[in-house]
């Protein structure tokens, strides 16, 4: 009886999480150098969000470079234009941490440039034969240095690791269970995998993530996965929050 009564009295886990009244948000996926998808996505966000008489708020859960050739171009596209949303929400991916390091530190060119990292160099202009040079990495270092604009850098390191709004808690990669919220290490919420994919617990919040490529957004009791693989799919997604609903929009 005394078990039965615990469980009655503790919250309902079936309580759908919302975000505040009045807001409507838009919370994209990893982009990877994709600027077409990431155009045709805002119009159908704008479209969507047209009839909507409260506030929009844009958040992308980051990695807008590597692997897709335009990555620069997805950097000066949001930098130039996004009049949906007065101020949209940039979290950090780790492929931009990967970047920032290259650029102090360039040992860890090898890694960044066999996950995509080549791409980036390419868009920013950095010549071909110079890019597939075999560890040429000091010369790598410098040319970006060259041609990186600096409101570009300045986009990238003010990205943030993480948002809050309402139940949902947005992050690139997810969080390390069973610590709190505000003790995350940036690495994992940068590059963590099965430890939080695997994880059945219950946050604290709803986690909206990408990193973790899926074929079609990842729905799960304690955590949403929006990285659709653009890249390689052609499909960048939004996740829709209104109230305690939620919806897809798909490029």
């Amino acid at each position: 009886m005394l078990t039965r009564l615990r469980q009655f009295l503790r919250p309902s886990w079936r309580m759908l999480p919302a975000v505040p009244p009045g807001l409507r948000l838009y919370a994209i996926g990893d982009i990877h150098g994709r600027c077409d998808l990431l155009q045709r996505l805002l119009v159908r966000i704008a479209a969507d969000a047209a009839g909507f008489s409260g506030r929009t708020h844009l958040v992308f859960l980051g990695d807008y470079i590597d692997r897709g050739l335009e990555s620069a171009g997805v950097i000066e596209y949001v930098l130039q234009r996004l009049d949906l949303d007065a101020a949209p929400v940039f979290l950090k991916g780790n492929h931009e941490a990967a970047l920032l390091d290259f650029l102090t530190d360039r040992t860890v060119g090898r890694n960044w440039l066999a996950f995509g990292g080549d791409a980036t160099l390419l868009s920013y202009g950095v010549p071909p034969d110079l890019v597939q040079r075999p560890g040429d990495y000091r010369a790598l270092q410098a040319a970006l240095h060259q041609r990186l604009p600096p409101a570009h850098l300045a986009f990238l390191s003010g990205l943030r690791l993480q948002h809050h709004v309402g139940d949902y808690l947005f992050v690139h990669a997810g969080i390390r269970p069973g610590v709190a919220l505000e003790r995350q290490s940036e690495a994992d919420l940068l590059w963590i995998r099965d430890p939080f994919l695997q994880s059945r617990a219950r946050h604290g919040a709803m986690v909206v993530h990408g990193h973790s490529m899926t074929e079609w957004p990842d729905v799960r009791d304690n955590r949403i996965g929006i990285d659709t693989g653009a890249f390689a799919t052609g499909r960048l997604t939004a996740l829709v929050l209104e109230g305690q609903e939620r919806r897809f929009l798909h490029t």
